[in-house]
């Protein structure tokens, strides 16, 4: 039986509170969706005022080079690099992680010229099997894309296989894939492994470079708490840099962008999957929350976020007892950091929470998503929406009318 006061000890206990002040949180709110949108630390208004007020305002264009604007992407590449087990100059922030998946599946392509497959899951996120099926489509010639079971990757490593495209945690369930089982498998098969961070930044251990890993993308906005939008970034291997043509030729990828040849010529390292112009608001917005994780220890992040998802699916069980289906692993070591429960009527059972001030996601057909973020989440919030959860349930609230309604974002 897990009680208010266990919380409150395992809150007392955390060497991770204190954390929590660095972020503005509504006191009356208790937000469990840090796996779709980080909250906002409490520096990063004052950083975009800077940047706004100061550099923009006062120093104009002088800031590209005053304030080192121009270097932005690889400066926070860099800072990003040890979250992901990735060294100096491997990482770049830019772009979208769609675009990013463009670039690196074109590179991946490109390096195994004679395979014309691309291998992902049906459990993927779809705006990665969106990209993979645009590139194909582009490039013809018999590329294409193939899916298979998420349980059957290691299986499907045909000779045919150039890339394997996976993320690391899949977004419905929130199951953890082995990144070095697969990153090995895909190797002893001739392929490249391209990995999608976007769930697993910031929350769960990425070892990149342990892994061999060749490629990786991520998201700014979930658990590196960039912001609604915030860039994302890649990875490339250093064994892979320097080859391969970009598609995506941006001028920002030239070797020389400030000697505006009209013929281009990709920079030798990183910086060759810059296309256009950095957005320095956003970059600004993403290193605030970056130097806020910079400073944690990713083993105590880890260990939170496994302990804080347990005892939500404990007392789910305790307050709810046969409500819900649960959908993510039963064992915390093959979890992300969310739990995802499953019932015919999420949608409005997610409306409802909303409505009580909790606030998790949805995914359909009828998955109700409560992601975890070690930072700001504490286990008296997970303590008090189980509270809520369970009287909405034993109600019925969830039925009435307007919880029925779909919105355009779920």
């Amino acid at each position: 039986m897990i009680t208010l006061d266990d919380c409150r000890r395992a809150d007392a206990e955390d060497p991770l509170a204190g954390l929590r002040e660095q972020f503005s949180i509504p006191a009356d709110l208790i937000y469990l969706d840090g796996n779709s949108l980080g909250a906002l630390p409490a520096r990063t208004p004052g950083r975009m005022d800077d940047i706004i007020r100061r550099q923009w305002g006062t120093d104009l264009i002088r800031s590209w080079n005053t304030h080192g604007w121009v270097d932005l992407p690889q400066r926070l590449g860099d800072r990003l690099a040890p979250l992901v087990g990735a060294g100096a100059g491997e990482v770049l922030v830019a772009d979208s992680t769609s675009i990013n998946l463009f670039k690196l599946l074109d590179l991946a392509l490109q390096l195994r010229p004679k395979r014309r497959t691309i291998l992902s899951d049906t459990g993927n996120f779809p705006t990665d099997l969106y990209m993979a099926q645009g590139l194909t489509r582009f490039l013809g010639r018999g590329y294409s894309l193939r899916l298979v079971e998420e349980n059957e990757l290691g299986e499907a490593l045909s000779p045919d296989v150039a890339v394997i495209m996976v993320t690391q945690v899949n977004y419905r369930s929130g199951r953890l894939h082995d990144m070095a089982r697969l990153t090995r498998l895909a190797h002893q098969a001739g392929a490249l492994a391209l990995w999608d961070l976007s769930h697993s930044a910031g929350v769960v251990p990425v070892d990149l470079g342990g892994c061999d890993a060749d490629l990786a993308v991520g998201c700014g906005y979930k658990y590196l708490n960039g912001g609604p939008g915030a860039p994302a970034f890649l990875y490339v291997n250093q064994r892979h840099q320097g080859k391969g043509f970009p598609t995506l030729s941006g001028w920002f990828g030239h070797q020389t962008p400030f000697d505006f040849n009209l013929a281009y010529t990709p920079a030798p390292d990183i910086r060759r999957f810059l296309c256009g112009t950095p957005p320095i608001l956003s970059l600004a917005g993403l290193e605030a929350g970056l130097e806020l994780l910079s400073s944690v220890d990713m083993k105590l992040i880890r260990r939170k976020s496994m302990n804080q998802t347990d005892l939500f699916i404990h007392l789910v069980r305790q307050e709810c007892p046969d409500c819900f289906q649960l959908i993510s692993p039963e064992n915390a070591a093959e979890r992300g950091s969310q739990v995802s429960l499953g019932h015919p009527a999420g949608y409005a059972v997610v409306q409802a929470l909303i409505a009580h001030q909790v606030i998790p996601d949805f995914r359909s057909p009828d998955i109700i998503r409560f992601g975890f973020a070690p930072l700001y989440t504490r286990h008296t919030d997970i303590w008090e929406a189980g509270q809520r959860l369970s009287a909405i349930m034993r109600s019925g609230e969830w039925e009435r009318p307007e919880y029925q309604v779909r919105h355009s974002v779920t």
